[in-house]
């Protein structure tokens, strides 16, 4: 493809503030024990709403990549140059998730080591090479490569499970290849509610890589000289497409399964980003009408705030929830006196904690519009 200048676009912005938003509406809610089913994940098949957030995450990501390496390397900027920064940028995410692991009690032989933060840095550094050395093409082959072969090993190593009986192709919880690796090179430091498998564990990061690579093949076809209107068509036509691919995937391999990342997963969630994307796409940034994407540019800009500063809010917002989780003044936290409060005002226990939660999102969409008017943008 024939990379055209690439101006930053308000619609990427937009998807990344939409995402944000969304994860910290699902990771705040005032009492896990009352939570509508869409802001949970799904037990393990299947998926919800909240499967979506993170793997929107790791597809933007690659998408920005594209985007601002072109941007850098039409400025001058050599290939080494850009990888050794790209590996930089990787490696602080992975140890700013280390560290929100370490908080608010750390102690090494407990400590998490997988993590969103974690994964979202490992899959920065992976696909940093392939960003800036191939073109898309083989970007492509490397991404489908990789579903592939995670597909194989998944269905055809036989594994012990963590209760010791050894299966070829199982996968149900802790008896699966990558929770086996987990096991054997992390055990000890997997998540706690599940001990013997981790979400963001090593083994999954090869798909969790594949949805990165998604991610910059749209910010290629967002960087052709191609008339807007005709990237947001095809943005469409991509996603519906994925969403039959992983109809076809779930039936034929693996079926569906955000803690698995399996191949399915990644083209449903992939498929799901390009249409959400793709609407952000033609109200800001494709719709021919000028005035009309001005008067969305206005109704999105709370987006937009949360999207210029993403990254920085959810390590803030992760050391707000801990805060307020952990420091008991009285013997109860003061999450719990906040949702005893809404409780109080006649919500039911469920409205309760959703309350809490977009009161939360509120609060910090207020710090992201602070931030915004006095053009704060923290990045690493």
């Amino acid at each position: 493809m024939t990379h055209a200048p690439t101006p930053r676009l308000l619609s990427l912005d937009a998807f990344r503030g939409f995402t944000i938003a969304a994860m910290l509406l699902v990771n705040n809610p005032g009492s896990w024990s009352h939570v509508y089913g869409p802001l949970l994940h799904a037990p393990w098949h299947g998926w919800t709403f909240t499967d979506w957030v993170f793997p929107f995450f790791v597809f933007i990501s690659g998408v920005a990549m594209t985007l601002s390496l072109t941007r850098r390397a039409q400025a001058g900027a050599d290939r080494a140059q850009l990888l050794r920064s790209t590996l930089r940028r990787g490696a602080v995410i992975v140890l700013i998730g280390l560290l929100l692991n370490a908080v608010p009690q750390f102690d090494w032989e407990t400590l998490r080591w997988p993590g969103v933060l974690q994964r979202l840095g490992l899959c920065t550094m992976l696909a940093a090479p392939l960003a800036i050395y191939l073109g898309w093409r083989a970007q492509a082959a490397v991404g489908l490569g990789l579903l592939g072969l995670y597909t194989l090993l998944m269905l055809c190593v036989p594994v012990p499970g963590a209760d010791g009986v050894v299966r070829v192709g199982s996968l149900e919880k802790g008896q699966d290849l990558a929770s086996y690796v987990d096991r054997a090179l992390m055990d000890g430091h997997l998540w706690a509610q599940a001990k013997t498998w981790d979400p963001e564990g090593l083994l999954s990061t090869l798909p969790a890589l594949a949805s990165q690579i998604a991610g910059l093949l749209v910010g290629h076809w967002l960087a052709t000289p191609r008339s807007a209107m005709e990237k947001t068509a095809w943005l469409f036509v991509a996603g519906l497409a994925e969403l039959w691919a992983a109809e076809v995937l779930a039936a034929w391999t693996m079926p569906i399964n955000k803690s698995l990342w399996t191949p399915a997963y990644v083209a449903s969630t992939g498929g799901w980003a390009c249409l959400v994307f793709g609407v952000c796409h033609w109200l800001l940034d494709s719709q021919p009408d000028a005035a009309a994407r001005s008067a969305w540019a206005r109704r999105l800009h709370p987006l937009v705030a949360f999207g210029m500063n993403a990254l920085f809010l959810f390590v803030a917002s992760s050391l707000l929830a801990k805060l307020l989780a952990f420091w008991a003044p009285g013997g109860q936290s003061l999450k719990a006196h906040a949702f005893e409060g809404l409780q109080g005002l006649g919500l039911a226990p469920i409205n309760a904690s959703l309350a809490f939660a977009l009161l939360f999102v509120a609060a910090f969409w207020g710090l992201a519009q602070f931030m915004h008017q006095r053009r704060w943008f923290i990045t690493v």
